[in-house]
């Protein structure tokens, strides 16, 4: 945006210096004046746009301070990547830089002063367009430190992530039994016959190129098999990928450092597993004693369930990418349905251990998520995750009605296991 203001700036001198020649008429929405009152206004300008832009960082890093209290230090990367701020933030600076490289025009000369007045003009209507975004970045900032704001945009950080893996996997087909065999025979080979390529740096697996790795693979007639996926923690020095045969490894190794993109931090980028650890973790910061906020805990549950059915609905993707010839090229460690329900379920049960409504709501959200499975293989993933918490609830819950109300809530989920799903019309 600063960039942007410079360009702007830029056409606006140009069109001040063909008026100022007698090339084009001034504009008549032009504001004209000498000068000294043109410096005037435009320091004015410039020194209210910055300290506002001071106060508005002031608000911004108050904001993380709370969000890191909150909702744990994990949250602020969204809100630092919120469009809304950086735009405030952005409009601000920009218009200061504006309002100076105006200033730095106003000149005396031997023929009389120039003064920009097209320039002036435009200054004092991104001044009050920056009036509009203040109101904007107010109401904006109160809004998104709201738990309910903050839990439903982890959600939807989920679903665009979801959806992008499912596209980068080009679609989603089912996993035949052929497929399966398939799959276990080139892991077999490539225990056997195949040889590890080392991870060259420490960190979060942010990015893999898939495609990237399907052509190298391609043009090197090899097979490579993937031990980490986009979430993981790799360490310099240990095994990051399997490489069959072991003669192609010369032309891989390097290509494939090339297409994994490793850093400090862990992102949503390939990784929906990562929205789902961020939703738990609100829950059982929620669920701790020294914050004991059981409804912020239950409204994470909900969108828990809302990610979980949207995974049922579909089949994941099997991870194994071939070439233009039908071959498999590449073997990718992918996250399980199975272990998608693990993570949405099991710390907040362990959390949650004691407390009735939580392990209600859980039941409740597995049984909205049993209804919206497309595969009745997976009913045994959720039978099990109930069974726990039903265990749970016997073990730890003193109040027999309140055991008795977990035990109603897990008999709607069995009654639901049993009839499966929904059909579709």
């Amino acid at each position: 945006m600063t960039a942007l203001a410079v360009l702007l700036f830029l056409f606006t001198y140009s069109v001040d210096v063909a008026v100022d020649a007698g090339r084009l008429m001034l504009p008549g929405w032009a504001i004209t004046g000498q000068a000294d009152a043109t410096r005037a206004v435009l320091i004015g300008i410039a020194a209210a746009v910055i300290t506002v832009a001071g106060v508005v960082f002031s608000i911004t890093i108050l904001a993380l301070q709370l969000a890191s209290q909150q909702f744990g230090p994990r949250m602020l990367r969204n809100f630092i990547r919120d469009l809304g701020t950086q735009v405030s933030l952005g409009a601000f600076v920009a218009t200061f830089v504006y309002s100076i490289l105006t200033l730095g025009s106003v000149a005396h000369g031997r023929s009389g002063d120039f003064v920009p007045h097209v320039s002036v003009t435009v200054a004092l209507v991104l001044t009050l367009g920056d009036l509009g975004i203040l109101i904007y970045f107010i109401h904006h900032v109160a809004t998104s430190i709201q738990v309910t704001t903050v839990v439903a945009g982890i959600a939807r950080d989920f679903r665009s992530t979801f959806a992008q893996v499912l596209e980068e996997a080009g679609g989603t087909p089912p996993r035949p039994l052929d497929e399966e065999l398939e799959r276990r025979e080139l892991a077999l080979r490539l225990e056997t016959g195949g040889e590890l390529v080392p991870a060259r740096t420490s960190g979060f697996l942010q990015s893999v190129g898939h495609a990237e790795l399907v052509r190298i693979a391609t043009a090197s007639d090899a097979v490579i098999r993937l031990l980490h996926r986009a979430g993981h923690f790799v360490v310099e020095g240990q095994p990051l990928a399997l490489v069959w045969p072991s003669s192609a490894v010369a032309g891989v190794a390097e290509a494939l450092d090339r297409a994994h993109i490793v850093g400090s931090n862990r992102t949503l980028n390939q990784d929906p597993g990562f929205a789902v650890d961020q939703l738990v973790e609100v829950a059982i910061r929620a669920l701790s004693p020294a914050v004991n906020d059981t409804f912020t805990a239950m409204n994470c549950i909900d969108w828990l369930g809302d990610c979980l059915c949207r995974a049922a609905r579909r089949p994941l993707p099997s991870g194994l990418y071939r070439d233009a010839d039908g071959v498999v090229r590449l073997i990718d460690p992918t996250i399980t349905f199975k272990r998608l329900v693990q993570k949405a379920s099991d710390k907040i049960r362990q959390a949650g251990r004691g407390m009735p409504a939580v392990l209600i709501r859980q039941l409740e959200n597995l049984e909205k998520v049993t209804v919206a499975l497309a595969d009745p293989d997976q009913r045994g993933v959720i039978d099990d995750e109930a069974a726990m918490i039903l265990r749970s609830s016997e073990e730890a819950i003193p109040e027999p009605s309140d055991r008795a109300d977990v035990l109603a809530a897990y008999g709607s989920l069995r009654a639901a296991l049993e009839l499966g799903p929904t059909p579709t019309r």
